[in-house]
């Protein structure tokens, strides 16, 4: 039987729709579903803070991503009566979770895992780790954090003949303990300098317009920088090829799927400001660059929905939202259609919406969109193309242990071998038919421009075109030294993102998209709390401390309207912790005299132009 009463869900006859029990297994905390097993248990007694719930506080949270599942946490432990719609089936997750290729399986074994994109949970973020320490796992005591397994090592693949860059986190030295204008112009042109071999003039120039940024208001980071590109920032126009592709193009197209030429500044370096402190231990909740040890269902997002069940959280997976319908000044509704087409009217006390910006504005009519005007701003907000695909091996293939950017491949792409991190797994054992042994995850950040094989675009190309020609380009940047890296004696087999279709027809569609930073984006940035006084946004795509598409952001984003939605009702419940990134308190006086110089009209005192 259910845990607690569903949000009122009726159709729009009126008519009371029956309760049922959940569907998929419910899983106790700890259970089989937590360990990824698939079993079906029994729920766990819901505690104390699901028994405590009272008319007036429903609420319906539109949508199952990290956004939808972070807020209906939140909620669930203070008290609050939850359910979330989800419109994919299997979508829980959203963009973090992981999938099973259908039909890979065989002997007992589990499907091969698929995904939408790698995992990387560096040592910036904070808000979603703290909700990784309050999922439960078995085993584990401080839950699904102590799932996160920290890389070694980056790596930037070259092409033509250059020799890969490899940076290990080892060789990074030990930070100045005292962090002066000085210093850090050292530490960055020393890195620089033994990583890239760029010119000394270049290295040098990139790392002032750091220090500039770093040293810069709030106001100037406003006002300035959130309208110059990153590409002018950089003066990437007048320097070398190199310089452009390593520190213009490969921090943006390849990590964020944003042009140089158009990335906002304030965007990006606001990035590589909270990057540069991870490296040097400052602020950071753990290593730069970690991943899961093992696929992100299993490490994750099972036992998250596990517990979430545990607390009284309702699922309804397939449900799509259609419409939002305001009366009174609130919202009255949402339309949704269930998994079977048919129309049903949801009703709550309060609705978070947590879809990403290009459905949720769908969903906001002329009513809506008059009721707060900063809805239709976000009709400015721009997406694109970053998707996944995975390419299983007969062989263990880890190249390194981390992340590669093929910096060089026409369709920016950077990728990880996954199974060398999943210690708890014997991955020919456990997955697909017992031949494959590793999976490399790429990302494709670029859909627009064309390729090595074909000279077609990605849109342009078929599936398997796509795949051929994103393995040629993995080739060409590991191989190209004479070394084997990649063979194709090994290649099993391949998974492309299903979120991806039409491609090599005229009408190539991506239904899962990521929000992009071209200048003046943040302008359009809504907050978590509207002018509606019942409707919260959460998302990627809200005003968040990070300015980045992230599971951070998304986290970071439904603590807000969590927040917010407390105030409106007027709950007496402890407020969501909101974590900033972190800020060299060094820096804070030049910060204070920047905002002087601003205020006059001047550069930052850095600034040679």
């Amino acid at each position: 039987m259910d845990t607690v009463d569903r949000t009122e869900h009726t159709h729009r006859t009126g008519g009371e729709r029956p309760r049922r029990a959940f569907l998929g297994g419910v899983a106790a905390v700890g259970g089989a579903l937590a360990l990824g097993a698939g079993g079906t248990a029994a729920a766990a007694p819901a505690p104390a803070a699901a028994r405590r719930r009272t008319a007036g506080r429903t609420v319906a949270v539109l949508g199952g991503g990290v956004a939808g599942l972070t807020a209906a946490h939140e909620l669930a432990e203070r008290g609050f009566q939850v359910t979330v719609y989800e419109r994919k089936p299997g979508g829980l997750g959203g963009k973090a979770r992981s999938m099973d290729v259908p039909g890979s399986a065989r002997g007992g074994r589990r499907p091969l895992p698929g995904e939408h994109g790698f995992r990387f949970i560096p040592g910036i973020y904070h808000n979603l780790p703290d909700t990784l320490r309050r999922i439960p796992f078995p085993g584990n005591a401080n839950g699904c954090h102590d799932n996160l397994v920290a890389s070694t090592e980056v790596m930037f693949a070259r092409t033509g003949g250059r020799e890969d860059i490899r940076i290990p986190f080892s060789s990074l030295g030990t930070p100045p303990p005292v962090l002066t204008p000085d210093a850090f112009l050292r530490m960055v042109t020393g890195l620089l300098d033994t990583a890239t071999r760029l010119p000394v003039h270049e290295v040098a120039y990139f790392a002032n317009r750091l220090l500039v940024f770093l040293t810069s208001c709030d106001r100037r980071r406003l006002d300035v920088w959130e309208h110059t590109p990153w590409w002018r920032f950089l003066r990437a126009a007048s320097m070398s090829a190199d310089y452009q592709r390593l520190l213009a193009i490969g921090l943006t197209r390849n990590i964020v799927a944003t042009k140089a030429e158009i990335a906002s500044t304030r965007t990006v370096a606001t990035c590589a400001e909270a990057f540069v402190f991870n490296l040097l231990g400052r602020g950071a909740d753990g290593q730069p660059d970690r991943v899961l040890n093992l696929p992100t269902n299993e490490a994750w997002i099972n036992p998250w929905v596990a517990y979430l069940r545990s607390l009284g959280v309702r699922f309804e997976v397939g449900w799509a939202v259609r419409d939002l319908r305001l009366a009174g000044g609130r919202i009255a509704e949402a339309v949704v259609t269930d998994p079977q087409g048919a129309r049903q009217s949801v009703t709550a006390d309060h609705f978070i919406q947590a879809m990403p910006v290009e459905h949720a504005r769908a969903t906001w009519n002329a009513a809506v969109r008059a009721a707060d005007p900063q809805l239709a701003r976000c009709d400015k907000l721009a997406t694109d193309w970053m998707t996944g695909i995975q390419f299983y091996l007969t062989e263990p293939t880890p190249v390194i242990h981390g992340h590669v950017n093929h910096i060089d491949s026409p369709w920016s792409l950077t990728a990880v071998g996954q199974a060398q991190y999943w210690k708890g797994r014997d991955f020919p054992a456990d997955y697909g038919d017992g031949t494959a042994a590793d999976c490399l995850s790429v990302d494709i950040s670029e859909w627009d421009q064309p390729g090595i094989l074909y000279g077609k675009t990605a849109k342009q190309c078929t599936r398997e075109e796509v795949a051929r020609e994103v393995w040629a380009q993995m080739k060409a940047g590991l191989n190209d030294t004479g070394a084997a890296v990649l063979r194709d004696a090994t290649l099993h087999s391949w998974f492309l993102d299903p979120a991806v279709s039409g491609l090599g027809t005229p009408h190539p569609a991506n239904d899962e998209q990521l929000l992009i930073h071209p200048t003046g984006s943040w302008l359009n940035r809504p907050s978590s709390r509207t002018a509606i006084p019942n409707l919260f946004l959460a998302g990627d795509y809200v005003a968040v401390d990070i300015d980045l598409a992230t599971m951070e952001g998304a986290n970071a984003s439904a603590r807000q309207a969590v927040n917010a939605l407390l105030d409106a009702s007027g709950s007496a419940a402890e407020r969501c912790a909101v974590i900033p990134l972190y800020r060299a308190p060094e820096f804070a006086a030049l910060r204070r005299h920047d905002e002087t110089r601003h205020r006059f009209g001047l550069r930052n005192v850095f600034d040679l132009g």
